[in-house]
């Protein structure tokens, strides 16, 4: 088993996969805490507990005060165990599907490398107790709404804090099943009880922790996407035979942004070498075109927009990712709590009450990585399209179909879900950053609504992937289906891999209608494997 270390400063968006998500054969990575940020987190919370937690210590936020509006209230130490239990359960009110083991899972690894960072002041015990939880298995139930990303994410992260301290109400999933916390515990050789001291509980619950976590499997899913929408751009490009001129390098020099510069020479890889896109193969006629044999096509001069405009599309969606990769890499070892705590010196700390828990900076970030996500799913839609239309095909045969007319429909309806796919992303993208309701009485009178932000972000990236896959289905029925009257003009290296490895998993559909949804759910699995985009690496070198 492989282990992440963690240390407040060094957390990387694949340490946080490896921890989150099992790999193909089925493991997760182990995650522990250095020792050095042991020993920090241990010499700060001795100054603590000597200094801050006396009942003549001055009001400082959430260790000897209420919180929001009960700032200025003290709360006596004969109280503090108590108050800590009630911290929680006053915010534990998320409602709603709860959120799934892998960002459940990134939550609890990502808090607990915030505590390592020593900004926060729980005791090393509540790490501890986070990571015990997690390489034990236990995935607390977090409902995913009810948090508006500002004092942290406080509803959801109270249900964390609950399940991990084994409170009655709590539920965790634990092999499989949904139980009470204090049964999955138990189950997995944990103490049931957890007992909460002075600043465990805000230190729990504070910080945009579950907005980090669901946007950094978002992005990363991303990531992996763009690429496979630049396999299914050449799919589509070939089945089309078309012009290869809008890739070439001297056009991208001419308005020389890096994003779209990369995505053309990710295409002109798979397809450069490829005899499909060429005025000879333009004169094979195909199934449906409207000219006779031997008839020299209308030249084709330029391809529509979403062929030809691809880079340009595509190319900001680069840069979109690069921008969002650089806030959640510093979100991922930020201290996100309040107060924060700081060393004055070997033997002095100051506690600061400040804003981290402030969700903008990812709220903003997973806007923008919606609103590229959807337009890339939304030129892929345009183009798969395209497919099952002899008449913008040029001549490629009806709805992709092979069998009998009329009696078979094709991949019509294929297209039909992908469309509505995009048309769900449309709203979805909808910038949530730009939204504010305050709440508790005014107190938090700005907030960043950076969990829904996230939510959203990952939806749409999950129907965007979707819908590649749809387009590198569709593309390889299309080249299945002139491979005969095509052969005499190969595919570009590239792309005929990407094709052999789709027809290693999913076979052309040659004799009618079949139960298309297997066939779009194994596409979509190719996708996610990364194995079609693994395929064309090992034929041409790795995509950019």
């Amino acid at each position: 088993m492989t282990t992440t270390t963690i240390d407040g400063r060094t957390l990387t968006a694949a340490d946080v996969l490896a921890v989150a998500r099992p790999d193909a054969a089925g493991h997760r990575a182990e995650a522990v805490l250095d020792e050095g940020a042991r020993k920090n987190l241990v010499g700060a919370r001795d100054y603590i507990d000597a200094h801050f937690m006396t009942d003549d210590a001055p009001l400082m936020y959430s260790f000897n005060t209420g919180v929001g509006l009960f700032k200025d209230q003290r709360v006596r130490m004969d109280e503090m165990q108590a108050y800590q239990r009630l911290t929680v359960y006053a915010h534990a009110t998320g409602m709603g599907e709860p959120f799934d083991a892998e960002a459940v899972r990134a939550t609890m690894l990502l808090r607990a490398n915030a505590f390592a960072s020593n900004f926060s002041g729980p005791r090393v015990a509540v790490v501890d107790r986070l990571l015990a939880c997690l390489n034990a298995g236990i995935v607390p139930v977090i409902p995913s709404k009810g948090s508006v990303g500002a004092s942290g994410d406080l509803a959801p992260l109270a249900h964390l804090a609950g399940a991990i301290c084994g409170f009655a109400e709590a539920e965790a999933y634990y092999e499989g099943r949904r139980m009470p916390a204090r049964e999955a515990l138990t189950l997995a050789g944990l103490p049931a009880e957890f007992p909460l001291e002075a600043k465990d509980a805000s230190a729990l619950i504070n910080g945009s922790t579950v907005s980090l976590a669901v946007g950094v499997l978002a992005l990363e899913d991303m990531k992996r996407v763009l690429k496979a929408a630049e396999v299914a751009l050449a799919l589509t490009l070939e089945a089309l035979r078309a012009e290869k001129a809008a890739f070439d390098p001297r056009v991208h020099a001419a308005r020389p942004h890096k994003g779209q510069a990369a995505s053309a020479r990710n295409v002109l890889r798979m397809i450069g070498d490829s005899e499909r896109c060429t005025e000879g193969a333009r004169v094979t006629v195909f199934p449906d075109e409207a000219r006779a044999p031997g008839q020299a096509p209308p030249p084709r001069v330029q391809d529509v927009y979403s062929l030809r405009c691809a880079p340009q599309v595509h190319g900001p969606v680069r840069e979109a990712l690069a921008y969002v990769d650089g806030i959640m890499g510093t979100e991922i070892n930020a201290a996100t709590d309040n107060p924060l705590i700081f060393a004055d010196g070997a033997d002095h700390y100051t506690c600061i009450s400040a804003g981290h828990f402030h969700g903008a900076y990812v709220a903003q970030a997973m806007d923008l990585l919606a609103i590229t996500a959807t337009d890339l799913g939304s030129i892929s839609e345009r183009r798969l399209a395209r497919l099952v239309d002899p008449t913008m095909s040029y001549g490629l045969p009806r709805n992709l179909l092979a069998g009998k007319k009329g009696l078979n429909t094709g991949f019509a309806t294929v297209q039909c879900t992908m469309s509505a796919l995009v048309m769900e992303n449309r709203t979805l993208s909808m910038p949530g950053s730009v939204d504010s309701i305050p709440g508790k009485s005014n107190a938090e009178d700005h907030v960043s609504n950076s969990t829904w932000c996230a939510r959203k972000a990952r939806t749409i990236v999950a129907n965007v992937e979707t819908i590649v896959a749809g387009e590198i289905l569709m593309a390889c029925q299309a080249l299945s289906l002139v491979a005969d009257v095509a052969r005499e003009h190969p595919l570009g290296s590239g792309t005929q891999a990407a094709l052999d490895a789709v027809r290693k998993v999913i076979a052309p559909a040659l004799s009618g209608d079949r139960w298309y949804q297997s066939e779009m759910e194994a596409a979509l699995a190719l996708v996610r494997s990364g194995a079609v985009v693994a395929a064309v690496e090992a034929a041409v070198g790795p995509l950019e």
